[in-house]
């Protein structure tokens, strides 16, 4: 059984109150809470278990690297993953795709090879490849989402042309909750030999993954938003792929030898962790992954579809409320904006008084709000511990925000 009142119990941040009323906390697209079980991990790694990972001979060092190698497992398991060894640690998703640009498309695309982008992506996914295209003239091309912000996988498929080298996509949108058909993407590239990266940063979090099912080539999540540190993530990345690229950064544990002539480098994933890692905040992650594992991915998909079916119903009923994204299947995550001249940042700080917190601005998804034709929204993300009765809070705040600024 889904217990959302038992759940709740294990964030002790969600006890708390705002501004004298009780925390309603719908910014998980952001960055999520923390159970207890992770807190307890990271204060014991630096309490009782801290050590640098990898090298040492002492029983800390030891019990370190344990605990840190388990995790590739982990991510392994929990992204359907067949191979550990696929799996390399970064500091969250920005640091994977980033990965991915200097090391397979930065050696690989000649001027005019192109990589093919939704106007969905976070600027986490946009950003690295207008690097390529500064400096190395690789060509982007945008593909529109339709009225509803629903993504046909087709208008992808057909966007591939002889040049196309890569397709970077998100899996959800994290400004519409759109869930992007990316397996059959994936099987149209793979037949016509084009790379696929997927921004895992919000799908991950909603719904179970399996890479081997979707497809794709690389697949990249952050930590923060799976209820694990900050600082913590992965990138699953298929061995053919990891095989033709090069590291990114250069430094300890990455090495084999070092000369004053020569270098040799690790074995993959080794190859592509330079320097010392974030060994408390991947730990932490590990244990993050196990609470969502025991919880259930499809269980927590099923709760959130309830109270986002709440949400929505609602929000239709308040006809000054302009909602963004209606695609069919959509995950928890409202977009909106009031009728007439309110800011999104008034609204937040409106809202904010009666311990609601939105994020209010333009999401990192500067594309998608020049596609909408809006500066800004408010956004309404929910997550594993939110429930109908805070979907109610919302919605007295957001009337009293419409009578303020009416």
């Amino acid at each position: 059984m889904y217990d959302v009142s038992e759940i709740r119990r294990d964030f002790p941040i969600l006890s708390r109150e705002v501004n004298g009323k009780p925390l309603v906390y719908l910014d998980n697209g952001a960055s999520a809470q923390k159970p207890q079980v992770v807190i307890d991990a990271v204060t014991r790694g630096y309490a009782e278990e801290y050590a640098n990972v990898h090298r040492g001979l002492h029983f800390l060092s030891n019990l370190a690297t344990e605990k840190y190698e388990a995790v590739r497992g982990t991510v392994a398991r929990f992204l359907g993953a067949r191979d550990e060894e696929e799996v390399v640690f970064t500091s969250g998703t920005t640091e994977g795709i980033n990965l991915v640009a200097y090391s397979w498309a930065m050696p690989r695309l000649e001027p005019g090879d192109e990589i093919i982008l939704s106007v969905m992506e976070h600027h986490a996914n946009v950003v690295p490849w207008h690097f390529l295209r500064e400096r190395q003239g690789v060509v982007i091309k945008w593909v529109d989402v339709d009225a509803t912000g629903a993504l046909d996988p087709q208008q992808v498929i057909d966007a591939i042309g002889p040049k196309t080298k890569l397709i970077a996509i998100t899996h959800l949108s994290n400004v519409l909750g759109t869930v992007v058909d990316v397996k059959t993407i994936c099987a149209a590239a793979r037949q016509r030999g084009v790379a696929v990266l997927i921004d895992g940063s919000q799908s991950a979090v909603h719904m179970p993954v399996n890479v081997e099912e979707i497809g794709c080539d690389f697949y990249a999540i952050t930590g923060h938003k799976l209820y694990g540190p900050s600082g913590s993530g992965a990138i699953w990345i298929r061995k053919e792929r990891m095989d033709e690229m090069r590291p990114f950064m250069g430094g300890g544990d990455m090495i084999r030898e070092v000369h004053k002539d020569s270098v040799t480098y690790a074995d993959p994933p080794m190859k592509f962790e330079a320097g010392t890692p974030g060994i408390v905040q991947q730990i932490g992650l590990g244990v993050a992954l196990d609470y969502l594992m025991d919880l259930g991915m499809e269980n927590i998909a099923a709760h959130e579809a309830s109270v986002a079916a709440y949400a929505k119903a609602r929000m239709e009923g308040l006809n000054w409320l302009q909602v963004q994204g209606h695609a069919p299947g959509k995950a928890a995550i409202f977009s909106f904006t009031l009728e007439g001249a309110a800011h999104a940042h008034d609204i937040s700080t409106i809202l904010d008084k009666k311990g609601v917190a939105v994020r209010a601005g333009h999401h990192c998804a500067g594309p998608l709000m020049d596609h909408l034709g809006v500066s800004a929204t408010c956004r309404a993300s929910f997550g594993l511990y939110n429930t109908e009765q805070e979907v109610d809070a919302l919605i007295d705040a957001l009337e009293l925000a419409h009578e303020l600024f009416a």
